[in-house]
């Protein structure tokens, strides 16, 4: 199978999926997306495969979400509702595989990004990562993470992270139970590859079910989200999200005074 912006390794037990848009900071176009649930089920369904390890290529992004460029900012309503589908199919796609998945995070875990590793099961980190949210901030929305965050760092801080879009250490990040381990700087990879042979001399079947069963809430909210990404259907392509995504481009702060209520 070839792919255009991953990379897609499997070896001694270990399948390796590899964010490979270094230039853009490993950013998420629909191409990317897309690629990334069909290397997911790919390793699901090879059973020499006990592991799945997501990771971004080079030393500077793990992920820093979507492609402003080539997407975000060409957003309208029809495309915003293909996109949330497509990213729901991915989230659930990582929900529902019966391997586990590592997330090894070197350098920033921003926006969808930051999605993508909350949505595997285990996150390492190197010391120098950098976690948080920016949707507010640049014309986008997390919406899938607004039941899974809450479960992870508790109500209050997983607000604090949505609304605020600050950003995090590793090690602030560990402290709130964001992520599960920090490897010196220079030893991710050493860490990773523990980690996963700690998880192949596991029983594949009791895994299996151990994912299953604490994935069985659906935090996707298949009860709301489909109100909520009709809500939010003419938000993109309006004044307020262009103006996001060109202060994004401009290398400034928006400016959202004119679109508040009365």
């Amino acid at each position: 199978m070839t792919y255009t912006d991953i990379i897609y390794t499997a070896r001694d037990g270990v399948a390796t999926i590899t964010i490979n848009r270094p230039e853009s900071l490993n950013a998420l176009r629909t191409t990317t997306v897309q690629e990334l649930i069909e290397a997911f089920r790919r390793a699901d369904e090879d059973p020499t495969i006990g592991v799945a390890v997501l990771t971004g290529a080079g030393d500077r992004a793990f992920c820093v979400g979507a492609d402003q460029k080539e997407l975000v900012s060409r957003l309208d309503a029809r495309g915003w509702r293909a996109v949330a589908q497509q990213l729901r199919d991915l989230f659930a796609t990582m929900r529902g595989i019966g391997i586990p998945i590592i997330a090894a995070v070197n350098g920033w875990c921003i926006g969808g990004g930051h999605e993508l590793h909350c949505f595997a099961d285990i996150t390492i980190a190197d010391e120098g990562a950098r976690f948080g949210q920016v949707g507010a901030k640049v014309g986008g929305a997390p919406i899938y993470l607004t039941r899974l965050l809450p479960k992870i760092v508790g109500e209050k801080k997983a607000r604090e992270i949505m609304m605020l879009c600050e950003q995090y250490t590793a090690q602030e990040a560990l402290q709130m139970g964001l992520i599960n381990r920090i490897a010196p700087s220079g030893t991710l990879d050493d860490a990773v590859e523990k980690m996963c042979q700690d998880l192949l001399g596991k029983s594949p079947t009791v895994l299996r079910v151990l994912k299953t069963a604490i994935g069985a809430e659906n935090v996707l909210g298949d009860d709301v989200i489909p109100m909520i990404v009709e809500s939010l259907a003419s938000f993109f392509g309006s004044d307020e999200q262009r103006e996001a995504t060109t202060a994004f481009a401009e290398k400034r702060e928006p400016n959202y005074n004119k679109f508040r209520r009365a």
